[in-house]
């Protein structure tokens, strides 16, 4: 009987790109020294290497199955049904405290245009390679493939067996979960299991200083610190292979309920169909696109998308003018918009640094361009600086695990100092009962309901929240605004922020994402807790013309901002520029010819903002608050760029209410559906 194939199961998460893939890597030299090995002269093996078999666990193989896992914890998997009478086995994938969509239409678009471009560059070698995808969870699936093999003989005679199951790793706590059950079931099988070190990231784990985990710093400076210089840190890329092992002969379909779509735009289909039974979710007046607007974030999904983006960002010098334009609203170069891409690993962070590294270097592309051959300059050190946030932010994640979906977040709240009190903790708005405070929580439900729809009254806010419903994306800038009013002015659970943003962003990144919030509301990592920021004097500094209110809030656009200095001479007036940052500013004349009189969001904002052009008062606009600020949401843009990347947007402010909140305590998260055994976490901007 003829040995059948030996395959090496690789299941894909966010690991979604061909170049500088350790895994793939591996399965090339793999493949390389096979053939060598075929064509030597000598049979007796003394000149064999292992280093190869040692690197993947021990398991000799012949054929390479690459599989992308449509996760039905955190996307909506009913789409997918073969049949509209079908049902799907799996919960809806909704969050767990504002019950909102886990991945929205954006980021399941980018998501699914990825995995394409990931199936369409496999098949591209002309090597037998490609890209099977599936729906389900993780193990569902592992198993699935396991018990086919075990059952199944083989088209080319021989009985085909998995000889090793191949994981990228994932600080994610819902991720580290699918890791245990696999690592259990490959045991079961007998079957050799690989977890690959997750590389997208700009400092490799194994350059660490740390000896645990434990010893990381709670601060991000004491943490950057000893790694300086950054431009020192990362290491080679890979290369990108040309061949690779074949698929095997024999696949396993699908199994039912669902079906997978034989092309990009069927997939697509089914990714979004869901979402797009209520295109409104479960609003009374959703943002529209206004006329005239742009997205920020048009960019495709995808390998090849991400790597043209770094080429574009080098070849113009964008990457030069990154630090001075970062805290821009409109446009598409302001910041670097690698987020989502390094988000779902269709690039690596390396990739970026050697990009700008070519740049500063003079060689290749980009001669011309402002800083071509001058070394490193301030654009390209504040791009390294924010790569290495969200380095960070993944770490703390591996740190803290749960506790970065809890409540009360990784602070301690039960000493103090010295003589001090301990600080008491925070009474939350929340959705489904009173935080202790007196509220009512249909009050707050109609409160977020607001926000959400961009009628908070707050033109800052409003305009980010029109931005991100209908592109996915807002800026840095924007993000720690919008984070600090619902946290600090409206008092609301920031896990609820926290959900909307995992909802709606294109470059959603779960440690990323759900550090910058802790960060913001004051219950994270954040040195110099107690800080607000005030979105009308970040308005009048980021916003100074309002073109971007204007932009998105198109009700607003017919508001004057000019006063006549001279003869055919204007200039803006910042005191009418306070109207277009708080609508109810407006006089009842202005409120009457802009077809504003009596409506809810300009009558009765949320909150009312006190804040005055020359006048000194507390820089948040409330009284006895802390500091408005600096800072950003961090990670790559964020776009920390490439963390909340939003720009590495540090969030920095925090608000009191005082008493204790009764209920969930430091250790219990919010991620997931809730069902099983604790609740679920997930990715992360």
């Amino acid at each position: 009987m003829s040995t059948g194939p030996r395959i090496i199961l690789y299941i894909l998460r966010r690991d979604v790109r061909l170049s500088d893939n350790p895994a793939f890597h591996c399965a090339a030299q793999h493949l390389k020294r096979s053939k060598n090995k075929r064509s030597s002269p000598s049979g007796d093996g003394r000149n064999r290497d292992d280093s190869l078999t040692s690197e993947h666990g021990g398991a000799p193989f012949t054929h390479l199955l690459p599989v992308y896992v449509f996760p039905a914890n955190q996307i909506e998997s009913s789409g997918f049904l073969a049949s509209p009478t079908d049902r799907s086995p799996y919960p809806e994938a909704r969050s767990q405290v504002a019950k909102l969509w886990r991945t929205g239409p954006h980021r399941a678009k980018f998501i699914g245009e990825g995995v394409w471009n990931l199936k369409q560059r496999l098949e591209g070698l002309q090597c037998g390679s490609g890209l099977e995808m599936r729906v389900g969870s993780i193990a569902d699936v592992a198993r699935e493939f396991l018990e086919f093999y075990a059952e199944t003989g083989c088209k080319g005679g021989g009985q085909p067996q998995i000889s090793g199951i191949w994981l990228t790793d994932d600080d994610g706590t819902e991720e580290k979960d699918d890791e245990r059950i696999l690592k259990n079931l490959a045991a079961k099988h007998d079957v050799a299991f690989k977890v690959w070190e997750d590389e997208k990231f700009y400092i490799d784990d194994r350059d660490l200083p740390y000896e645990s985990i434990s010893d990381l710093p709670n601060v991000y400076t004491t943490y950057r610190k000893p790694l300086e210089p950054l431009r020192d840190r990362p290491r080679n890329t890979l290369p990108t292979p040309t061949q690779l092992p074949p698929l095997p002969p024999d696949i396993p379909p699908q199994r039912a309920p669902f079906k997978i779509p034989t092309s990009e735009e069927g997939l697509l289909k089914a990714l979004l169909a869901p979402l797009q039974k209520d295109p409104t979710y479960c609003l009374k007046t959703p943002p529209s696109w206004p006329k005239d607007v742009q997205s920020a974030h048009p960019f495709k999904g995808g390998e090849t998308n991400g790597q043209d983006r770094i080429k574009h960002l080098v070849s113009t010098g964008a990457m030069s003018t990154y630090k001075a334009t970062r805290n821009g609203m409109l446009g598409l170069d302001f910041s670097t918009k690698l987020s989502a891409f390094l988000a779902q690993g269709h690039i690596t962070a390396r990739q970026v640094h050697w990009a700008m590294v070519d740049f500063e270097d003079g060689i290749g592309a980009g001669e011309g361009a402002e800083g071509y051959g001058k070394g490193e300059n301030e654009g390209t050190a504040a791009v390294r600086f924010e790569l290495l946030w969200r380095d960070y932010m993944r770490l703390c994640m591996r740190k803290f695990g749960h506790k970065m979906f809890a409540l009360y977040g990784i602070q301690p709240h039960a000493k103090g100092r010295g003589d001090q009190q301990p600080k008491p903790k925070k009474r939350w708005r929340t959705l489904n009962k009173s935080g202790g405070a007196g509220d009512d929580p249909k009050m707050t439900l109609e409160t977020f309901t607001r926000f959400r729809s961009g009628r908070t009254g707050v033109g800052l806010i409003d305009a980010s929240n029109r931005e991100i419903f209908l592109t996915g994306y807002t800026s840095n800038r924007a993000r720690q605004n919008v984070a600090s009013f619902l946290t600090s002015h409206l008092d609301i659970d920031w896990r609820i922020g926290a959900e909307w943003y995992e909802f709606l962003l294109t470059d959603y990144d779960v440690a990323s994402n759900w550090g910058n919030w802790q960060y913001v509301a004051g219950v994270g990592n954040d040195p110099r807790q107690g800080r607000v920021f005030n979105p009308v004097k970040q308005a009048l500094d980021y916003d100074a013309k309002g073109e971007y209110i204007k932009a998105w809030v198109p009700e607003l656009r017919d508001v004057k901002l000019t006063r006549n200095i001279g003869p055919g001479r204007e200039e803006i007036d910042q005191q009418r520029l306070m109207a277009l940052y708080q609508a109810w500013k407006l006089s009842d004349w202005e409120k009457s010819s802009l077809g504003l009189k009596g409506v809810e969001w300009v009558e009765q904002p949320l909150t009312r903002i006190q804040f005055s052009v020359g006048r000194k008062g507390p820089p948040d606009g409330r009284s006895k608050r802390g500091g408005g600020g600096g800072g950003h949401w961090r990670g790559i843009d964020g776009e920390a760029d490439a963390a909340w990347v939003g720009d590495g947007a540090r969030a920095t402010f925090q608000s009191s209410w005082g008493g204790g909140g009764e209920g969930e305590e430091s250790g219990q998260e919010s991620r997931g559906n809730g069902e099983g055994v604790h609740l679920e976490d997930m990715e992360l901007v």
